[in-house]
C-alpha cells in the first residue's frame, strides 16, 4: 500500500527545492496571464503609432464597431437591418451636428461621434434642409436682386429644387462611395491603411454639410464680398472635419498619394459650395428687352418679356 509521502507531488517538491536554493527567482502565477506592461508596449510602438491610434481610433474603436455589428445582425433584405441606421436620439444627432460646426483640432470625428452608432438619419435630413434652403434662398435672392425693376415679374422656380437635390444627394453619396472604394483599394497595398466603413464616410459627409445651411440662409444678402467671405469661412469649418478625419487614415501611404487624397477631398467640397453660390446667387435672370410686334393698322406693339 503506498505511503502518504508517496501521495506527494513531485513538482511541487522540485519547485520548492530551487526557491529554496535561489529565494530571489520570479514565479509566475498559472491563473494570472502574463501581461506587458502599457509603458513597455508603447515603447515599442513609439510616439508616432501612439498618436495614430488616437487619432484613428484602432484600439478600442475595434470593440465598439464589432459591438455595433451585432446590432446590425439582421438580414439586409428586412426592415430591422436599415431601421438600426436611424436608431439614435435627438441628443446623439445634436452631438454630431455641435462636432461638425465646432470641430476640435487633433481629434478624429469618426472616433468621437460616429464609430460607437454610425446613422443616416442625421445625414438625410440635412441634406434634405440643405436642398430646401437652397433652393428658397436662391429665389428669394434673385427677387431682391430684381426687386423694383419694371420690367421684372417674379416667377418661383421650382426647378431649382430638383437641380439642388440631384447636385446635392449625388455629392453626399457618390462621392463617399469613391473614397470608400479608393481606401479599400489602397488598404491592399499598404497595411497601415485605414479604411472605414461605407457608412462611416457617409455620415462625415452628412454632418460636414450641416454649415452650409445657415451660410445658404445668409447668402440672400445681395453683396458679393459678404458671400465669398461666408463661403470661405464654411468651408474652413467643414473642410476642417474632413481633413482631420481622412488625413490619419491615409498619412502612413505614398506621400504624394496621401497628399493628392486630401487635396482631392478639400477640392470637390469646395466645388460644391461655389458651384451652389454661382449657379442659384450670382447668376440671376437677365432682363430680355421686349420684342416690338407691329400691327396691321400701321401702329406698333410692345409686348413684355420676361
Amino acid at each position: 500500500m503506498a505511503t502518504a509521502d508517496d501521495l506527494k507531488f513531485q513538482e511541487f517538491d522540485d519547485a520548492a527545492n530551487l526557491l529554496a536554493a535561489n529565494p530571489d527567482a520570479t514565479t509566475i502565477s498559472i491563473e494570472e496571464p502574463v501581461e506587458t506592461p502599457k509603458n513597455q508596449h508603447s515603447r515599442l510602438q513609439g510616439p508616432g503609432r501612439e498618436e495614430d491610434d488616437e487619432l484613428l481610433g484602432t484600439d478600442d474603436s475595434d470593440k465598439t464597431e464589432l459591438l455595433a455589428g451585432q446590432k446590425k445582425s439582421a438580414p439586409f433584405w428586412t426592415f430591422d437591418y436599415y431601421q438600426t441606421f436611424f436608431d439614435v436620439d435627438t441628443y446623439q444627432v445634436l452631438d454630431r451636428i455641435k462636432g461638425s460646426v465646432f470641430p476640435v483640432p487633433g481629434k478624429n470625428f469618426v472616433r468621437l461621434y460616429i464609430r460607437s452608432n454610425p446613422d443616416l438619419y442625421g445625414p438625410f435630413w440635412i441634406c434634405a434642409t440643405l436642398v430646401f434652403t437652397i433652393a428658397v434662398s436662391g429665389n428669394l435672392s434673385n427677387f431682391f436682386i430684381h426687386l423694383g425693376k419694371p420690367t421684372y415679374h417674379y416667377v418661383p422656380e421650382f426647378r431649382k429644387v430638383s437641380i439642388a437635390a440631384t447636385t446635392i444627394y449625388a455629392y453626399a453619396w457618390l462621392v463617399p462611395l469613391a473614397l470608400w472604394g479608393f481606401l479599400m483599394w489602397r488598404n491592399s497595398k499598404v497595411m497601415n491603411i485605414v479604411s472605414y466603413s461605407f457608412l462611416e464616410i457617409v455620415c462625415v459627409y452628412g454632418y460636414s454639410l450641416f454649415i452650409y445651411i445657415p451660410t445658404a440662409i445668409l447668402w440672400i444678402i445681395p453683396q458679393k464680398v459678404v458671400r465669398w467671405v461666408l463661403v470661405v469661412f464654411s468651408l474652413c469649418l467643414s473642410g476642417s472635419v474632413l481633413v482631420m478625419t481622412f488625413w490619419p487614415a491615409v498619412r502612413d501611404d505614398n506621400r504624394r498619394i496621401a497628399v493628392a487624397t486630401v487635396a482631392t477631398i478639400l477640392l470637390l467640397h469646395a466645388l460644391l459650395a461655389v458651384g451652389c453660390l454661382a449657379y442659384f446667387f450670382d447668376a440671376p435672370e437677365l432682363d430680355i428687352p421686349a420684342p416690338i410686334i407691329p400691327a396691321h393698322n400701321g401702329t406698333t406693339v410692345v409686348t413684355k418679356s420676361h
